[in-house]
């Protein structure tokens, strides 16, 4: 019995020395995994350089947006410094006038002059079939 055991692995051994590791098996299998390996690394860098450009794409439009900003408060800055803003305000804030007008205080809009025109609105779309109402939509 452990005659067979020895007999079956030197043949084992045998066989992997002359079939299995030969020169061209061993070369052929580490240029197979020198591909996968340049493979995979070529597969990570693309994955690497694809999400840093995302990011970079997204602080290049944050950046757009914020010199938008900065852009906008200047103007309004500019807008605020104007003759026209000043006398806007001091007509709207401080009740102020020109030298040649006159002023005239009117009194607030009772709730009937508010509401007039909603009630005439509401009375005639309820007369109105839907039919009407959609050819007046759609043609004016």
């Amino acid at each position: 019995m452990w005659l067979k055991i020895q007999t079956f692995f030197r043949k084992i051994r045998y066989y992997a020395k002359r079939d299995i590791f030969t020169v061209r098996n061993i070369i052929t299998v580490l240029a197979v995994l020198v591909c996968f390996y340049w493979a995979w690394g070529a597969i990570k860098s693309t994955a690497r350089n694809w999400s840093l450009a995302e990011k970079l794409r997204s602080k290049e439009l944050e950046a757009a947006k914020i010199e938008l900003e900065v852009d906008k408060n200047r103007l309004e800055q500019q807008y605020y410094n104007t003759d026209e803003y000043k006398e806007l305000m001091a007509r709207t804030k401080l009740g102020k006038k020109a030298k040649d007008e006159t002023m005239v205080i009117l009194p607030e809009n009772s709730e009937k002059a508010r509401t007039k025109y909603i009630e005439k609105a509401t009375e005639q779309s309820e007369f109105r079939s839907n039919f009407s109402q959609w050819l007046d939509f759609l043609f004016g």
